[in-house]
């Protein structure tokens, strides 16, 4: 902004358009031609009122009024005076300045070019929005305030719900910036924090600064308090520290930092107690993740986790997931792709948390896994594609059996592709030989295993106008798959990285039943199923999809995992999968696993959501596993006002006969300000020990605006609950 004598050149096409005529001119009456007291280069436009006068050095007073123009800036007063020499201006009686980012209104004020000061001021920053009152105001043509004796607020006028009050604050309005010294936060009149110096945003922009501390409980860790502070330490890069003080545990200091370069991205979070004064130890957790990009294709990835105890999320996790974490990955990779080769090397291991593991269930480390994977198509009119998937992998398990693992599958098929059609015969062969250590005393040390893989995978599409006048889309889209791989006793060969993943659609129509190769399941099969959508011809949108499948074993597969039982039958079980979606603000979606040869359900899941906006949402979900688990899910975060906001949430397990979690919350919110309170009980540890906590956070907006840790848990918790906010 600028002031008389700090105006620039060239701001109108016509600096001395809408100037007043001189007073010997016809009718003039009492005005004076500004451009007289201002430089000849200046760009203004501008009038005093009558009576003013002008003595020979050049000095204006003006009892009646001036208004002073410069583009979309604009000072007036009642009483005006111009000292020519000193290049000073002196107002008094409705003061006001006003310009895109600020509007000043004060009692008295100077201006001296570069800098204006006013006495008694009120101010305005409607592009924030933010008001504030100060004894004294001293603004820059930087767009810097200094501000004495001074309240700061971002409620509206005549809505003082909060306030900040300090002995001085400095707003750089073009950075968006404050900073404030003995700042006092007052709610509703009443202290809630002092501090010797406060940073905070003066806007929506990110920049460093105090978050607004957040107040809770829970019957494990006693009352905690947290204050996060946020470093903005450059465009890509920020920090945000969170030291939190449990009364039953001690102080505990938390840290995020995130970066961005050309040729990398990655965050570092943790957490440290030094003196857990429940348990005696130091707990801690890191947790470190970057993919940086390598030259000539090559890429490096890192993701680690490692906790203090095996106790660390139960207490600290503050949620039934926490219970449920049983191993914390860590993976270090370097790879390398391109459009038909995908290379690399990985090291990996895990931290095991859930104690109660057998020895022999505990995931084993791979030091390293090199691995190479390759397809091409043939460069001729015959749609031929050929590849090979190859791995070393040195596993280590303690005292358990372990070693090498060599598998190499070179693979050749076609692939006949048109409008509503595909059909993909295919031929493999799986070659696996291990060299291990620690077996029992007998056993073959380099047990191997050679297989064909014979598959024709093939499937159509058709499709039909739908609806009075042809506004949707139904599909058909038939599947059939034969898969046959001749029986090999497997028995002999470890398990070092094979698992039994659950039936789907995708795993249907899978080679191999099992995920991992340590067991190739032998098939002499056929995988049948079909998938049908109804979507809007104009816009895409989908509004039904449906999809059943199904195995039949022309021969009931013989191979298995350790403990697994033996297959009957001559058919899989049966899947079905149902979606609805965006049907007036309607989401349906449900899952079902239905053993025939029993007739009984083996899972289940529905899905049922009502969302008129993201902010409102209504959930009921029911899970079944066999013999495992029976829930039901219901959640919902919904306005009963323009300014309350309720929350809650209810996991229960028939199967128990007893609740998992629950917690029920509101909101309330006004033009500056968030108060946020929930309740929870939850199981927190695997024994079935609860946890209650209560959370309360308050939000003065204009102090805080990075994302809330409240909004991230709701976000979790209540399924499509969703805040638009950026979550620290």
């Amino acid at each position: 902004m600028a002031f008389p004598g700090a105006l620039r050149a060239g701001e109108f096409a016509n600096p001395y358009e809408g100037v007043p005529r001189c007073p010997d001119d016809p009718g003039a009456g009492a005005a004076l031609p500004l451009h007289r007291i201002l430089a000849p280069e200046d760009a203004f436009e501008g009038a005093v009122g009558p009576d003013s006068t002008q003595d020979r050095e050049g000095n204006i007073e003006a009892p009646n009024g001036v208004t002073v123009r410069q583009g979309d800036r604009q000072l007036t007063a009642q009483q005006f005076n111009f000292n020519e020499a000193e290049r000073r201006i002196d107002v008094r009686g409705k003061v006001q300045y006003s310009d895109p980012q600020i509007i000043l209104r004060g009692d008295a004020g100077s201006f001296v070019p570069g800098e204006a000061t006013v006495e008694g001021a009120n101010f305005e920053l409607p592009m924030q929005p933010a008001r504030g009152s100060a004894r004294s105001l001293t603004l820059s043509n930087t767009g810097v305030l200094q501000l004495k004796d001074v309240h700061y607020t971002t409620c509206p006028e005549g809505s003082t719900d909060w306030q900040l009050s300090a002995d001085s604050i400095s707003i750089d309005t073009n950075r968006s910036v404050g900073t404030a010294r003995d700042a006092r936060v007052e709610f509703f009149g009443v202290p809630i924090l002092r501090l010797p110096y406060i940073s905070f945003p003066v806007g929506s922009a990110r920049k460093s600064g105090l978050l607004f501390p957040s107040l809770g409980s829970s019957s494990t860790s006693g009352v905690q308090l947290a204050v996060p502070y946020y470093f903005n330490i450059a465009p890509a890069q920020d920090l945000t520290l969170t030291p939190t003080y449990y009364t039953s545990r001690g102080l505990d200091v938390g840290g995020e930092y995130r970066f961005l370069t050309r040729s990398s991205r990655g965050e570092i979070s943790g957490n440290l107690l030094p003196d857990d004064r429940k348990t005696g130890h130091t707990r801690s957790r890191l947790k470190v993740g970057d993919t940086t990009m390598l030259p000539r294709g090559w890429r490096l990835t890192l993701d680690a986790e490692n906790v203090s105890d095996a106790r660390y999320f139960e207490d600290f996790a503050q949620g039934a997931d926490g219970a449920s974490i049983a191993f914390l990955p860590r993976r270090l990779q370097l790879s390398y792709r391109d459009d038909n080769l995908d290379t690399g090397i990985i090291l990996r291991n895990f931290q095991t948390l859930d104690q109660d593991l057998p020895q022999t269930d505990r995931p084993h480390t791979e030091v390293p896994r090199l691995y190479a994977r390759g397809n091409w198509l043939l460069p001729d009119a015959l749609p031929l594609n050929y590849g090979f998937d190859t791995e070393a992998v040195f596993f280590r398990h303690g005292n358990d059996v372990h070693g090498w693992r060599f598998d190499a599958t070179p693979q050749v098929g076609l692939s006949y592709e048109g409008a509503g059609y595909f059909l993909k015969p295919a031929v493999a062969l799986e070659t696996t030989y291990y060299q291990l250590q620690g077996q029992a005393p007998g056993s073959d040390r380099s047990p191997n295993r050679t297989l064909p893989i014979i598959s024709l995978d093939g499937g159509l599409q058709f499709e039909r106008d739908s609806g009075r006048h042809g506004q949707r889309r139904m599909t058909l889209e038939p599947r059939l798959m034969y898969l046959y791989v001749p029986y090999r006793d497997q028995s002999q060969l470890p398990v070092f990285d094979t698992a039994q993943p659950d039936l789907n659609w995708i795993e249907l129509f899978r080679s191999n039943r099992y995920s991992g190769i340590d067991r190739i399941s032998d098939a002499n099969q056929l995988s049948a199923g079909f998938t049908t959508r109804l979507y809007s011809s104009s816009t895409g949108t989908r509004f039904l999809s449906t999809t059943v499948g199904q195995a039949f074993y022309f021969r009931t597969p013989r191979v298995g995992l350790p403990d697994e039982p033996a297959l009957t039958g001559h058919a899989s079980d049966l899947i079905a999968q149902v979606e609805l979606q965006a049907f007036k603000n309607w989401n349906v979606s449900s899952g079902l696993q239905w053993d025939e040869q029993d007739s009984r359900t083996e899972k289940a899941e529905m899905q049922l959501r009502y969302q008129p906006e993201a902010r409102s949402v209504v959930n009921l979900g029911y899970r079944y596993q066999r013999e495992r688990l029976e829930q039901v899910d219901v959640s919902a975060a919904w306005p009963v006002t323009d300014h309350w906001r309720l929350y809650g949430r209810s996991l229960y397990s028939l199967r128990d006969s007893k609740s998992i979690e629950y917690f029920g919350g509101f909101e309330y919110s006004s033009c500056c300000w968030n108060l946020r309170a929930i309740a929870r009980d939850y199981v927190s540890r695997r024994s079935g020990e609860r946890d209650r906590s209560f959370y309360l956070q308050l939000e003065l907006k204009g102090l805080s605006n990075v994302g809330l840790a409240a909004d991230a848990f709701l976000e979790k918790a209540i399924r499509g609950y969703s805040t638009g906010r950026q979550h620290r």
